[in-house]
């Protein structure tokens, strides 16, 4: 599905925290937001979203409630569980927005296999680890079966194996025709599977485009302080932070 925005801006408290953002998400894309601590990342999703205040127009925060849950699924930062549920009846709170329990169960093992979670599946997610309690709530939006999922610091606290692995599996759906948005912090793994890159900083979209486009030296310099080496290899694009500038 083809998302909208455009002059998109939050304000809070008289400070503007996203500054009139415009963007065209297209199917078959994984868009990684990047940027700095406060350049804007979550806020922009959210406002996408239409769970905070904000002006100018978002073609998802337009729809009904209803139906813009059956079309996307959203996994944000905070992962602490309130209270005991197994880590199976956690993943069918996914499938509330359907109302089709003849097609749940096919989509929770779907979501259990993807993340390797089969053998927690009757664990309390108070009792997981940091990691598993991640994984298990990405299961839980893939379980939602949308064509548009947007993750808010999908990777953090994951193990360097499942942080690849939940890439992958991000690009994966994005290669099945689903529009993929996360914020991440590690260029590395953005600029490797990520097709296009959105760079932020002070709530502003400051580029856009192919990783190689958006990691450029000027980008790393004056968003990041910072000075990286961008490759392309025979395994795929490499990105490596090397220095901090003075």
């Amino acid at each position: 599905m083809r998302i909208e925005i455009s002059d998109l801006t939050v304000k809070r408290g008289g400070r503007l925290t996203l500054d009139h953002a415009s963007l065209s998400l297209e199917p078959g894309e994984l868009i990684g937001l990047i940027g700095p601590n406060g350049a804007g990342k979550t806020t922009l999703m959210r406002a996408m979203l239409g769970l905070i205040p904000a002006s100018g127009l978002s073609s998802l925060a337009a729809l009904p409630p209803a139906k813009r849950a059956l079309i996307a699924a959203w996994l944000p930062q905070e992962r602490e569980a309130a209270w005991p549920i197994s880590v199976e009846n956690l993943i069918r709170l996914g499938r509330i927005p359907h109302r089709r329990p003849d097609a749940d169960a096919a989509h929770i093992e779907a979501a259990l296999s993807r993340m390797g979670l089969q053998s927690l599946r009757h664990r309390a997610v108070t009792e997981l680890s940091g990691g598993e309690r991640a994984r298990t709530l990405i299961a839980r939006a893939l379980a939602q079966d949308t064509p548009v999922l947007m993750a808010d610091e999908p990777i953090a606290g994951l193990d360097p194996a499942y942080q690849i692995a939940t890439m992958q599996l991000f690009r994966d759906l994005a290669d099945e025709g689903r529009t993929v948005i996360a914020s991440l912090h590690d260029l590395g793994l953005a600029a490797r599977h990520c097709t296009r890159l959105v760079l932020m900083d002070q709530g502003r979209i400051v580029a856009d485009g192919k990783p190689v486009d958006v990691l450029t030296p000027d980008n790393l310099a004056h968003t990041f302080g910072i000075e990286g080496h961008f490759a392309q290899t025979k395994e795929g694009p490499v990105f490596q932070p090397l220095r901090v500038l003075s």
